[in-house]
């Protein structure tokens, strides 16, 4: 993980709002309810790469245990600025990679909804993953957040009159198939569902569900943000009817992996 591009980026980079805009909250709602689906209040939580805390705030003033680790200063700033007195939240400075801190078994649940976004080998995203393994309960909960390769081919690459993709094959940034190849400074790690599989197995880790997080929120934003909330409200039905079909989640800008030990 190169600390110095990604302490860069969201120095400049108003982290809190990213998922408060219209189309940004269905990240959010979405995720907040498989979380809740699946830990009971009071669950114990480690939110790995907890950025400025939009999940760790929400998830402890709706009854949870929450202990926050963040490995960015700027964003452990933003997020104590943000805490209410009666928040009772633990917030620590720390890496994914590193989470020797805490004991096994643990923990109830485990998120980790940033750091795979700026890990680019194996190596380290299944020593974050087996991390998670160690700390979580034999029957705890590993939630897993990455970003897709398709919709950066689709919404980067053939936007701007196409003119992105041309610059990218000219600068070898696709393996064969058009996938991505991200470096640190790149910022984002892209990959695909078969690349997320290679790592649960590596881990030994099995798949409850996979959930496309936005699906198409991206693709339509500027739309999303103008409708009523009559509008919104059905396309929320709609958004929930196919976040989870295997066929599509691909498309989805961000997935959130659910996963559990083998037992």
């Amino acid at each position: 993980m190169e600390i110095n591009y990604l302490e860069n980026y969201y120095n400049n980079y108003e982290e809190d709002t990213r998922l408060q805009s219209r189309h940004g909250q269905i990240e959010f709602i979405t995720s907040m309810k498989y979380i809740e689906q699946y830990l009971e209040k009071g669950a114990k939580i480690l939110d790995v790469g907890a950025g400025t805390g939009r999940y760790s705030l929400a998830l402890s003033r709706k009854g949870y245990n929450v202990t926050a680790v963040e490995l960015v200063q700027h964003n452990i700033d933003v997020f104590k600025s943000l805490l209410k007195e009666d928040d009772n939240i633990s917030i620590n400075q720390g890496n994914a990679v590193d989470l020797s801190g805490y004991p096994d078994a643990s923990f109830d649940a485990v998120l980790i909804f940033g750091p795979m976004y700026h890990l680019y080998s194996k190596e380290e995203k299944t020593t974050v993953l087996n991390e998670a393994k160690r700390i979580i309960k034999d029957d705890g909960y590993i939630f897993a957040a990455y970003c897709m390769n398709e919709p950066t081919v689709i919404q980067w690459g053939f936007g701007n009159d196409g003119i992105n993709v041309i610059d990218a094959l000219k600068n070898n940034m696709f393996k064969e198939g058009f996938k991505c190849i991200s470096e640190p400074k790149d910022i984002f790690e892209l990959v695909r569902v078969e690349d997320i599989e290679e790592l649960n197995k590596i881990c030994g880790l099995y798949r409850v569900k996979l959930i496309g997080t936005d699906m198409f929120a991206h693709y339509i934003k500027d739309r999303i943000d103008s409708w009523n909330d009559e509008v919104y409200k059905i396309y929320l039905e709609y958004h929930f009817s196919i976040c989870e079909r295997a066929d599509i989640i691909g498309l989805s800008n961000h997935t959130m992996d659910i996963l559990k030990k083998h037992k």
